[in-house]
């Protein structure tokens, strides 16, 4: 059968649209190449925006560039209205906020002019609205609104140059917006702005380089609270975890064990200022009649009444430490005793069968058997020990060598307006942290491939 070249025709216009597409849209070689040059450009000029707004001279007595209001004076309007008539305006702008965005991620992406020109106005009118409503920029509304028109017409180019068609990132960013703004707002900014100011005097405003980290290192305040930190790290997970893990093996065999474990558990619902004030009163110290249970079996016996938590060194930490395991050993309980649960009982059998004691199945078989939730319950309580700040605020205030470095960092920002030192704190505190949640997330991640 012949083929005539009318009949080709068809043929390589298809080639041909299918060609320009692909330029279009990013999807053979030199599309991609294209779009990814524009893109860093585009992010490296931003980035340029910023630093520049960020390093420019105020002006005094600036005239305020507003679109007429903006967060800030639409909570301070909330502000003045009655509390009963707050509960609706706020759900009312909730779901003008939520409505608005599913009209954008239901109809924007889709094919078609009204379609393109809608997504086009989205991309550079709500970066610019958004800045503008987080406060009313002066002196510097052309950097604000550059960085707004770049970024959203960064985003506009490659969603159009997305190979999964026109929309498919637009939306995607839609989605992920909201609580990408809100990590950004409330953690991301917080924890550079703290870095940032960790290299600063106490009132923020000179350059200091190192010298809050070597206060934090060589000052008996820093020096302690590092000590105490590294000395709560080890010892609370560990005791916590070997009691918790004593009680899951012995109360699992034992009558009343929904009884039993209810008991031990009590203490985790209780708040950690709750179990100080608890405990402060176990420690109680006086003359004449004693008040705290621990006096009172030391006077009982003949001894003189102990002021516990004024006790150096290291003896006043350990009793605040009993206070952290007390409200953490029902935790690990419940936990471990769940994975104990799990272990297959063939496992078990069979090493039965093979002669081992209990001890042997103990350590052999169901230790391995729970060692991911050892591992997350060991990695939460370590966490959980190095941020305390409750147990030593309510029981000591961090006198006589008690405090640690989250008590320590609200202590310099509050009562001793020390900015620089407080947030040097906070960055050896992130230090300290970092390194246990990276671990924890490898774990649970390895877990999750093995299944």
């Amino acid at each position: 059968m012949s083929h005539t070249a009318a009949d080709e025709a068809p043929v390589a216009e298809t080639h041909a649209t299918k060609e320009v597409s692909a330029r279009l849209h990013g999807t053979d070689a030199r599309g991609r190449r294209i779009t990814r040059v524009v893109v860093i450009a585009a992010f490296v000029l931003i980035a340029a925006l910023v630093f520049l707004l960020l390093i420019s001279q105020p002006v005094e007595d600036p005239q305020r560039i507003t679109i007429g209001f903006s967060l800030n004076s639409l909570f301070v309007w909330m502000g003045g209205l009655h509390p009963l008539v707050q509960i609706p305006v706020v759900l009312v702008l909730f779901g003008v906020a939520v409505a608005v965005l599913l009209v954008l991620i239901e109809y924007a992406p889709r094919p078609g002019r009204g379609y393109f020109v809608m997504r086009l106005v989205a991309c550079l009118a709500i970066p610019a609205l958004a800045f503008l409503l987080l406060r009313p920029y002066s002196n510097a509304v052309l950097y604000v609104v550059a960085i707004a028109l770049l970024a959203g017409g960064l985003l506009f180019f490659a969603d159009y140059r997305s190979r999964q068609g026109a929309g498919y990132l637009f939306q995607l960013i839609l989605f992920m917006a909201p609580a990408t703004i809100m990590l950004l707002i409330g953690l991301i900014y917080p924890a550079i702005s703290t870095f940032v100011k960790s290299f600063f005097d106490k009132s923020g405003a000179n350059f200091v380089g190192l010298d809050n980290y070597f206060w934090v290192f060589t000052n008996p305040t820093g020096t302690a609270s590092v000590i105490n930190t590294l000395i709560w790290a080890l010892l609370a997970p560990t005791i916590a975890v070997g009691i918790g893990l004593a009680y899951a093996v012995f109360i699992d065999r034992a009558r009343g064990e929904k009884l039993l474990k209810v008991l031990v558990f009590m203490p985790v619902a209780i708040s950690f200022v709750g179990a100080g004030i608890i405990w402060k009163f176990m420690y109680d110290y006086r003359q004449g009649d004693q008040l705290g249970l621990l006096n009172a079996i030391v006077t009982m016996f003949g001894g003189d009444p102990v002021n516990w938590l004024a006790v150096k060194p290291i003896i006043n930490t350990l009793m605040l430490l009993v206070v952290f395991i007390w409200t953490q050993t029902g935790f690990a309980m419940v936990i471990l005793s769940a994975a104990i649960k799990a272990v297959p009982a063939e496992q078990m059998e069979a090493a039965e069968l093979d002669g081992t004691n209990a001890w042997q199945r103990f350590t052999n078989v169901t230790v391995p058997g729970i060692r991911s939730s050892l591992i997350v319950v060991l990695t939460t309580i370590t966490i959980a020990s190095l941020k305390v700040y409750d147990i030593v605020a309510v029981m000591t205030g961090g006198r006589d060598d008690t405090t640690v470095l989250g008590f320590e960092m609200v202590n310099q920002q509050q009562r001793f307006q020390s900015y620089g030192h407080s947030s040097a704190l906070a960055v050896v505190l992130f230090i300290f942290v970092l390194p246990l949640i990276i671990y924890n997330a490898r774990s649970m991640r390895k877990q999750r491939e093995i299944r």
